[in-house]
């Protein structure tokens, strides 16, 4: 039986993130993303849902999460779902999160570096290039070429 385990979401850091080293060396960046779901109710009341998500990217992909990115930056993460249990400290009960671990991300905004400086346009392309781990697709999203006509399929 096939199995997929595949993420991607567009979303905005709800924080910093917090990188830190593991006993092994490797690097670890622990961020929050919120992402937005806009929809039309039943009543025909324009709603807005926020899904709040906890990502884990490991490596020089969080390396580059820790310098580069902030609260309310705008990215793009391709990865995969990992469900994690453990028992609570202070009471005893046993807890469990879904999470996603990064395999893939883009920053999608423009922002400012640790030292102040901008890392719009190319620059920012070619960070999105390095934060992707080694083993990531050099092109994850298609984009069509607007200016040809849709008539035909394209294969």
């Amino acid at each position: 039986m096939a199995n997929l385990n595949e993420v991607r979401l567009i979303g905005n850091l709800t924080r910093d993130p917090e990188l830190r080293a593991i006993p092994s060396g490797a690097q670890i960046a622990n961020f929050g993303l919120a992402t937005n779901r806009r929809f039309k109710g039943q009543d025909g009341v324009q709603r807005e849902e926020v899904t709040f998500v906890d990502i884990t990217a490991w490596g020089k992909t969080a390396e580059l999460c820790g310098q580069y990115l902030r609260k309310g930056r705008s990215v793009y993460i391709g990865g995969r779902l990992k469900f994690e249990s453990w028992e609570d400290r202070n009471t005893g009960q046993k807890r469990s999160k879904l999470s996603v671990t990064a395999e893939n991300i883009q920053f999608l905004d423009g922002g400012k570096r640790e030292d102040g400086q901008s890392y719009q346009g190319n620059q920012g392309q070619a960070y999105q290039r390095e934060a992707q781990p080694a083993h990531a697709p050099t092109q994850d999203v298609y984009e069509p070429p607007y200016d040809e006509p849709f008539d035909e399929p394209p294969f």
